[in-house]
């Protein structure tokens, strides 16, 4: 039976910093769930959650979401520090 709303799988799964493994699209919400409110409300947050949302309700992209989890963990891989603004 195939996976259906929060219960889909991702083809990849998302590989976070310290290893661990989102596998589902339920696993990436309870992960940006748990994220500080603050971090969570910033805008590449905000457009995986909209992909994610769109993914469980069948309006978008499995692969979408996959994407926005990606850009949204690595979005500052290959900046230099002196090129980051620190708020």
């Amino acid at each position: 039976m195939p996976e259906t709303g929060w219960s889909k799988l991702f083809e990849d799964p998302v590989t976070l910093p310290n290893g661990r493994q989102l596998v589902t699209l339920l696993d990436a919400g309870n992960y940006i769930h748990g994220l500080p409110r603050k971090e969570s409300a910033e805008d590449h947050w905000q457009a995986a959650i909209e992909a994610l949302l769109m993914a469980a309700q069948d309006r978008g992209p499995l692969m979408h979401a996959r994407v926005g989890m990606l850009r949204a963990l690595n979005r500052h891989a290959g900046l230099r520090p002196s090129t980051l603004k620190l708020k």
